[in-house]
């Protein structure tokens, strides 16, 4: 269902359960263990999410969703599909490395759910994105309806959740859904570079970054505090005293 493989500083974790990586409570079991291993290497500072398959993800497995219709308390079954995976993707996202989702075809429903829990999306301009659960009868229950807002805000969370709209990766960008998107044929490598290029960055400085983005999103004022206090503890770091004194020393070089 998934394979890790790490390189250059780079984790690639490549959905692989055909043919739509459709999103079952195997498929939690598996990416919930697929967490543990990273959490307890290293050797990583990117996490590049891909897929396999032709889609990136295509949501939840409906198939296993009808048949709890049947059970004696079919409401508390979803229930506890959903709290599981809301957890999986809040430790995706809590994650202190950076994380980057490659969306070369549809990410739908639960599979825009598990992109919307990366730090960063690229996505082909042939992808086919959105949050189409209410044609469903159901909701967009896998953190979308909050990721989605916080990202884009509600007018757009409000189009696509509500309208059960799909767009596709050029105008995905346009709505800020994602970073970046490119043809399909250069997805691969734009993204594989993009990884590689980040995962060469200072990876204490990436950790803090990341930290005092997501505090941008409370009401209060902690994110200043953590600025001072995070930001004041990275000159204690090798890589901070070394790249910082290589620009000091090329800086004093006569030009």
């Amino acid at each position: 269902m998934l394979e890790l493989s790490i390189d250059r500083n780079v984790a690639t974790l490549t959905l692989c359960r055909p043919p739509v990586n459709a999103i079952s409570d195997e498929w939690g079991d598996a990416f919930e263990l697929q967490l543990d291993a990273l959490e307890g290497r290293d050797d990583w500072t990117v996490l590049h999410l891909r897929s396999a398959q032709k889609v990136f993800a295509a949501g939840a497995d409906l198939a296993q969703i009808h048949s709890w219709t049947s059970d004696a308390a079919p409401a508390a079954r979803l229930a506890a599909y959903i709290g599981r995976l809301q957890r999986a993707f809040d430790r995706l996202q809590k994650l202190p490395r950076v994380t980057l989702a490659e969306i070369g075809g549809a990410a739908l429903g639960g599979g825009m759910e598990l992109a919307l829990s990366c730090d960063l999306r690229m996505a082909a301009f042939e992808a086919r994105l959105g949050l189409p659960e209410v044609g469903l009868g159901l909701i967009p229950a896998l953190g979308g309806t909050q990721r989605l807002t916080r990202l884009a805000g509600a007018g757009v969370a409000s189009r696509l959740i509500l309208g059960a709209e799909l767009v596709d990766g050029r105008t995905a960008l346009e709505l800020g859904l994602v970073q970046w998107a490119v043809a399909r044929e250069a997805l691969p490598q734009a993204a594989a570079e993009l990884a590689l290029r980040i995962a060469a960055l200072p990876r204490p400085a990436l950790a803090v970054a990341k930290e005092l983005i997501a505090a941008a999103g409370t009401q209060d004022q902690r994110g200043f505090a953590l600025e001072r206090h995070a930001g004041g503890q990275l000159l204690n770091t090798a890589e901070a005293q070394k790249l910082i004194g290589a620009f000091v020393q090329k800086s004093a070089r006569p030009s």
